[in-house]
This record gives C-alpha cells, sequence and structure tokens, in this order.
C-alpha cells in the first residue's frame, strides 16, 4: 500500500513538472540566434521571403534570424539538414511547394518524411509566372507557345533545380501548353535568373516575388502570370487566361516548419512572431511591391499548413506521375 502511494506520488510530481515545463521553455526561448535554413542560393522567391520575414520575426522575438543559403537537389539537401536539427527552435527552415510536396514524389530516396517536420505556419502566396530574354524572338504567349510547337526541345527555360517550386510552375506549363521544351537545373532561381539576362537561356519559370524586378526594369519579357487576376506590381503582365492559355493555372507558397518533436511552446512563440512580422506594414509594403501575398489569420496557423501539405502532396503526385 505505502508503496503504490509512494508510485502515485513519484507520478502526480512528474506530470506537474511536465506541465510547468511549457511556460518556462517558451519564457526562456530564444535565449541566442536562430538559424533558418533557405534551401535555394540567394536571390530567388524563399531567399527574398525568408529575408524579409526573418528580419520582423527576429524584431519579435529579440534575437536575430540568420539565413543559412542551402541550395542542392531542387532543396531536398537543405531539407535533410533541418530534419536531422536539434528540435529546439533554433533551426527553422522555410520550405515550398517543392521541397515539402513534389519532392516527396520526384525524390524517392528522400533522407527526410513528412512526418520529419512540425509545421509553424504559412508565410506568403506567391505568383507563378513566365519570362523570356528580351531579344526572343516570341513576344506573347500565344506566340511562345507556337514557336515551341515548331520548335520541340529547341528552347530552354531555366528553374531552381529539380523538386523546386519553379520547377512545378516548368511542368504545368508544360503540361497546359501541351509543348516539349529543354529544362535548366539551377542550384536557385537567382543564378537562373542572371542567366536569363545574360543571354543563356531562354526564359525562366519563377514567381513574381524574384521576377518583379528585373520586369519593372525591362531586363526580361514577363509572358503571363498563371493567376486569375493580374498583378498590382504588374499591370501590363496579362494573366495566363487573357493570354490564351487558361490552363496554366497555379499558387506558390511558403511556410515555416521545424523539426519534429519540437516543444510546442517554441511552435507557438515562432507562430505568434510569425503572426507580428506579418502584421508589419512595412513587410506588407515589400510583399506588395514583390507581387507576395499575405496569407490570412486561419492560413498562418500550423494547424492549416498540417492539413494543406498533404494535399499539396497529392496534388504534385498527380500532376508528376506522368514524368
Amino acid at each position: 500500500m505505502i508503496g503504490n502511494i509512494r508510485r502515485l506520488g513519484l507520478v502526480l510530481a512528474t506530470s506537474l513538472a511536465l506541465a510547468a515545463a511549457g511556460p518556462a521553455v517558451a519564457q526562456e526561448y530564444p535565449a541566442k540566434t536562430i538559424t533558418m535554413i533557405v534551401p535555394f542560393a540567394a536571390g530567388g522567391s524563399s531567399d527574398v521571403i525568408a529575408r524579409l520575414v526573418g528580419e520582423e520575426m527576429g524584431r519579435a522575438l529579440g534575437q536575430r534570424i540568420v539565413m543559412e543559403n542551402m541550395g542542392g537537389a531542387g532543396g531536398a539537401t537543405a531539407l535533410s539538414r533541418a530534419a536531422r536539427a536539434e528540435p529546439d527552435g533554433y533551426t527553422i527552415v522555410i520550405g515550398n511547394s517543392g521541397t515539402n510536396a513534389a519532392s516527396y514524389t520526384i525524390y524517392p530516396d528522400l533522407k527526410y518524411t513528412q512526418a520529419d517536420f512540425a509545421p509553424v505556419g504559412l508565410v506568403a502566396k506567391t505568383s507563378p509566372m513566365i519570362a523570356l530574354k528580351l531579344d526572343f524572338p516570341a513576344k506573347t504567349l500565344a506566340e511562345f507557345v507556337s514557336y515551341a510547337k515548331a520548335n520541340p526541345g529547341k528552347i530552354s527555360l531555366g528553374h531552381a533545380g529539380v523538386g523546386s517550386s519553379n520547377y512545378l510552375i516548368c511542368r504545368n506549363f508544360i503540361k497546359a501548353a501541351g509543348v516539349d521544351v529543354a529544362l535548366v537545373s539551377y542550384r536557385g532561381a537567382g543564378p537562373a535568373l542572371n542567366d536569363l539576362m545574360g543571354g543563356q537561356i531562354d526564359g525562366v519559370c519563377d514567381a513574381a516575388t524574384s521576377l518583379s524586378g528585373a520586369v519593372q526594369a525591362e531586363k526580361v519579357r514577363a509572358l503571363a502570370v498563371a493567376t486569375p487576376t493580374r498583378l498590382e506590381s504588374l499591370p501590363n503582365v496579362p494573366t495566363a487566361a487573357e493570354a490564351g492559355l487558361p490552363a496554366f493555372q497555379a499558387q506558390g507558397w511558403n511556410a515555416i516548419f521545424v523539426p519534429k518533436n519540437t516543444p510546442e511552446p517554441v511552435i507557438a512563440r515562432l507562430n505568434a512572431a510569425l503572426r507580428t512580422a506579418l502584421a508589419s506594414p512595412t513587410l506588407q509594403d515589400r510583399f506588395k511591391a514583390l507581387s507576395s501575398v499575405v496569407p490570412s489569420q486561419e492560413e498562418m496557423t500550423p494547424a492549416f499548413v498540417a492539413r494543406m501539405v498533404p494535399a499539396e502532396i497529392e496534388k504534385y503526385r498527380l500532376l508528376l506521375q506522368d514524368k
């Protein structure tokens, strides 16, 4: 009887200690610099969004968030590192439809699974676009599709690596247009855009977030955006439907993830900082200029991202199954 009472007392004491640990962890975190892994080279949409959000989140948390760009395998290299990181909230990663959805179909031997990550919240929604070098013979989307059909395999479109969200834009476009083009893989959208402006490739598949500046500066020509309406920041760029290819519709996104087993109070703290960051007028102005959309309050929740990712995995499995 005495032994049972002692055991019961031990269980109660342990339970109380665990219950008290949550608030303590939340109060102590963060006590040092946080690293945000960006799965691509500097200059692309994920990198631009990560830096903007990371700066504002750092202010909210009272600690710096430093960027670690890690290209390779369409983001899979970086996600593998993030999955192995200590689940303490000091290593976070910004993912997208490529790294956290399509990669499971494209790379069957990945070193991580969906279950290796816990979502913090949706960061941004982005607008897919096709852009060409200025001296390309075709000037409109319809002309480009006709040219591509007349010259199968001869047009080169750059992207941020097989498995990246930019690669998925290319795949969506190819399927919608029914064309045969050569896809050129880079370690990030930035290097691909540099080669486009230099004339080494014919075009790129990318988000308006990283293309807006080059389009506005007339360094590249945007053919169409795969959204239902035109972008306020690029009013002269037609939608794919307006340009004669209504089947080319896509929605890009970025979200923050942490390794599985990261304490819930830490995830809650990061989510609160994310919400504060996305409410910043400065960040919202920058997002608007870059044609990125701030998610709704519901979309910022971990629960929303946890529901969204499996649906995205299935969507891209169907898109890529005829690869």
